[in-house]
């Protein structure tokens, strides 16, 4: 991260406090603090409304950076200020959507703060909008995403299972650089390196809150494959992390095992339909939810709303921003308030769950341009035969 990009970020936050009249904020979450240092670190990153920031480290003991400033714990970080000639806070802002209820309190009894402000949704936000550079990380990751999912053919044996099938493309991740862990925001979020669905276990509900769910191999992960037997005349929905560099891409593809019945075929071609007829008209101005009105009724013309985005459990949702998580704002809902931007990354994901056969449809990831959408996910969409 350059310099200068690290300092813009830094006063994007500067002119919050600013505008918000908060004494200062102190990050300390993994994902926000590659956001703004490029590393992470055990401790807090303080910054004031005018003056540099500090990196209150306790781990490790020989981070380089001349902004560091080493502790043991919280405790010290006032007596610390002081002898920086800086002002206690009164009104402080913190991540309390990720720290833990014990952490928040004893920071602030450490600070003595007489008020805590949220500023995790303000980081969030200000996310969205991606730097040159953080974008040339997510084209990256997403041309290795689409070298991995072209050996997906080649890895199918008859008669194999979700899983077995599933551990085959997790070991190609790997070898292309995947980094291994799934980055989400939100709490009972755990998954990892991604999902697959095959046949009805597409229909099982999940209380994660992704698109689709799966009964997963165990109760204490239920979500993805769960043993499923691959057989014809049914579908395997592949969606597995495109986390190839910290900024990651998200892409779907469905595979029908042999054959599919024609209306696997017929629904799987409404999912690309949808994606084309978005992409004909979204750009920086269009309300996200005009995006997930515009799908619905496409899916209500061709009497698909019983199957779209689950069955019994149905996904409110058709897309999400990406970036150092995969499911970042905006999010796209009937009734969300966001509009598109230029410097979005986001992934459009509009699936059925046919019961009986299994799920189809495809996810994309595409860039805001000044233009309209540009798809990086560059992939085979049709409905695939494995054979």
């Amino acid at each position: 991260m350059s310099n200068g990009e690290r300092n813009t970020k830094i006063e994007s936050i500067q002119n919050i406090l600013i505008d918000k009249h908060i004494d200062a904020c102190i990050i300390s979450s993994s994902v926000n603090q590659f956001w703004l240092c490029g590393f992470i670190f055990d401790g807090y990153i303080y910054i004031q409304p005018k003056d540099p920031a500090i990196l209150f480290v306790k781990r490790p003991f020989n981070l380089k950076d001349d902004r560091v400033v080493f502790l043991r714990k919280q405790e010290q970080i006032p007596e610390l200020l002081q002898k920086m000639k800086h002002t206690l806070p009164s009104r402080l802002m913190m991540e309390t959507d990720y720290l833990s209820y014990n952490a928040t309190v004893r920071l602030q009894r450490a600070l003595k703060i007489d008020e805590i402000v949220n500023v995790s949704s303000d980081l969030r936000n200000l996310r969205m909008i991606k730097t040159s550079e953080e974008l040339a990380q997510i084209k990256m990751s997403a041309e290795v995403h689409t070298e991995v999912y072209k050996k997906i053919p080649s890895l199918y044996k008859t008669r194999m299972t979700d899983l077995e099938l599933q551990i085959e493309i997790e070991r190609e991740m790997r070898l292309h650089g995947s980094i291994g862990i799934f980055r989400s925001f939100g709490e009972n979020m755990d998954i990892f390196m991604g999902s697959i669905l095959a046949g009805d276990n597409a229909q099982a509900a999940s209380p994660f809150d992704y698109a689709l769910g799966g009964e997963g191999i165990t109760p204490i992960l239920p979500l993805g494959a769960n043993g499923t037997i691959l057989k014809s005349d049914t579908t395997i929905m592949i969606d597995m992390a495109g986390n190839y560099r910290p900024y990651m891409d998200d892409m779907s593809r469905t595979f029908a095992i042999e054959q599919a019945p024609d209306i696997a075929y017929f629904a799987h071609e409404i999912s690309i339909t949808i994606h084309n007829t978005i992409k004909a008209f979204a750009k920086p101005g269009t309300p996200c939810s005009d995006i997930y009105n515009t799908a619905l009724e496409i899916v209500k013309e061709n009497n698909l709303e019983a199957y779209f985005m689950g069955t019994d459990q149905q996904a409110k949702f058709i897309g999400h921003g990406v970036g150092l998580e995969i499911n970042e704002p905006p999010v796209f809902t009937p009734r969300s308030k966001e509009t598109l931007e230029a410097g979005m990354t986001i992934a459009l994901e509009p699936k059925f769950v046919l019961p009986g056969i299994g799920p189809v449809g495809i996810e994309n990831t595409y860039i805001v341009n000044e233009n309209g959408l540009e798809n990086i996910t560059l992939c085979e969409e049709e409905l695939i035969t494995l054979k």
